[in-house]
């Protein structure tokens, strides 16, 4: 199977890219006809749980959840760590609907990026984090109203195994401000499916799904006391799922 690894990445990357560009092309007829709950299924939740199975069919990557029972049943504010592609795939797929922060450049990748701007992302600017922040206060309230998970990776980018990056106040001051939790979750998906470059290994990713955690008050120091407390439960258990790989 070692041998034959490369030929499966390959294989893989061939059938996602060729499904990527199909499912986009059907997605811009169909779905600006559909609600948006009804558009997201169809559009993201469709070919996102199509790129999961892939990656599991073709490259071996399995995975398991645990902490499914601290799903609030009302949707509030994700905060996940970042280590690679296929968290993205997999939250999309499994939190629905849901509206993703994620950089403006993606917007404009033909067909790819005209699709995404169906689902209402919060398509942030990099280069102005003033700009962002205000962005993401004001979009996520209406997203959360709206019904729709919110999906922050606080770290920024995703940040290779073995490091952490500082988490942004953004999440918790959303959630704060909407008088909702966040939900932490913590993942190893970046020691099969590393940040850089094309090589992945098969093996069984674990995400855990952490319990749901409300600020003990109002205003900037309950916002930094509850960010902190995410961060701190996110690097905990990715370190614990990193030595027991």
């Amino acid at each position: 199977m070692n041998v034959l690894l490369p030929v499966r990445i390959a294989l893989f990357y061939l059938l996602l890219a060729f499904t990527a560009f199909a499912w986009c092309l059907v997605s811009l007829v169909f779905a600006p006809f559909m609600s948006f709950r009804k558009r997201y299924r169809f559009v993201v939740q469709t070919w996102c749980r199509s790129a999961v199975w892939l990656a599991k069919t073709i490259v071996g990557l399995r995975y398991e959840i645990s902490g499914q029972e601290n799903i609030p049943e009302k949707p509030c504010v994700i905060l996940s760590k970042h280590q690679s592609t296929w968290e993205t795939f997999f939250l999309s797929a499994y939190f629905e609907p849901l509206s993703q922060v994620l950089k403006r450049e993606l917007l404009h990748v033909p067909f790819f990026g005209w699709a995404i701007m169906l689902l209402k992302p919060i398509a942030i600017d990099r280069n102005n984090p003033k700009a962002a922040l205000r962005q993401v206060a004001k979009q996520g309230q209406e997203r959360l109203e709206q019904g729709a998970w919110v999906l922050i990776f606080p770290e920024g980018t995703r940040v290779p195994v073995g490091q952490t990056g500082k988490f942004s106040r953004s999440g918790a001051a959303l959630a704060v401000n909407a008088n909702l939790p966040v939900l932490p979750i913590a993942h190893n998906a970046g020691m099969f499916w590393p940040k850089s470059g094309w090589g992945k290994r098969p093996g069984t990713i674990r995400v855990v799904i952490g319990p749901a955690m409300r600020a003990a008050s109002e205003g900037p120091r309950a916002v930094a006391e509850l960010n902190q407390r995410a961060e701190d439960w996110v690097n905990l258990q990715v370190s614990q799922l990193e030595a027991k790989a």
